[in-house]
């Protein structure tokens, strides 16, 4: 089986005959790379599969997962094939490697964690935990996407409260969007604008390794 996207792979060192890992499917910002956040997951690789993916589009002088036609819309067609791009890759790595079905884990930065969350939603439990940095999820997601339940997933939400691209506000939607549905949210604000601060990153290992251990 061929992948969907090309990505970068990450993994322990000595992997144990029959055991099953966690997986971390990382998804970057716009005009960006599959190399951009690796450096933020890296000392999870004894611990974790991760795959950093590329998004599937050019956007100079990187990559995108979906266009946009205005702030906070994203081309709805586009916007779809990138979730199903996204739902493919993880079967295809669940497939392909020794993950365990049970202990998957989204991280994005701005249109990856748009996507992230997105599929939080179209997936539900049977994702385990999200950390979305600076994103937000699209008006037609909420209205019109079949949402799976979501009581057994986790989240850490982050935003900048002077983010000149993403408004704060959308953050602060986020968390209260995934609360009423149930699952568990942890909601994080930084002094910073579109970026992840040193302490955004420190806070962000700290709660996957604290839900790593679970």
């Amino acid at each position: 089986m061929n992948s969907p996207m090309i990505y970068e792979l990450r993994r322990p060192q000595q992997i144990v005959p029959n055991q099953t890992y966690p997986a971390l499917f990382v998804m970057h910002g716009m005009g960006s790379n599959e190399q951009d956040l690796l450096s933020l997951v890296e000392e999870l690789k004894e611990q974790v599969y991760i795959f950093s993916i590329r998004g599937h589009l050019e956007q100079p002088p990187g990559y995108a997962y979906f266009t946009i036609q205005g702030l906070g819309k994203p081309h709805r067609d586009a916007f779809d094939l990138a979730v199903g791009k996204m739902t493919s890759f993880i079967d295809y790595a669940t497939q392909q490697y020794p993950i365990d079905q049970n202990r998957l884990y989204l991280l994005g930065f701005s249109q990856g964690a748009i996507l992230s969350m997105t599929l939080g939603l179209a997936l539900g439990d049977r994702i385990k935990g999200i950390i979305a940095l600076s994103g937000y999820i699209p008006a037609f997601v909420k209205e019109d996407y079949a949402v799976k339940p979501v009581n057994h997933l986790s989240l850490f939400i982050s935003h900048g409260v002077y983010d000149p691209v993403l408004p704060y506000e959308w953050g602060v939607e986020n968390q209260v969007h995934f609360k009423k549905l149930g699952a568990a949210v942890s909601f994080h604000t930084y002094q910073e604008g579109h970026t992840v601060s040193l302490q955004n990153y420190q806070d962000f290992m700290k709660w996957i390794q604290e839900s790593l251990k679970k």
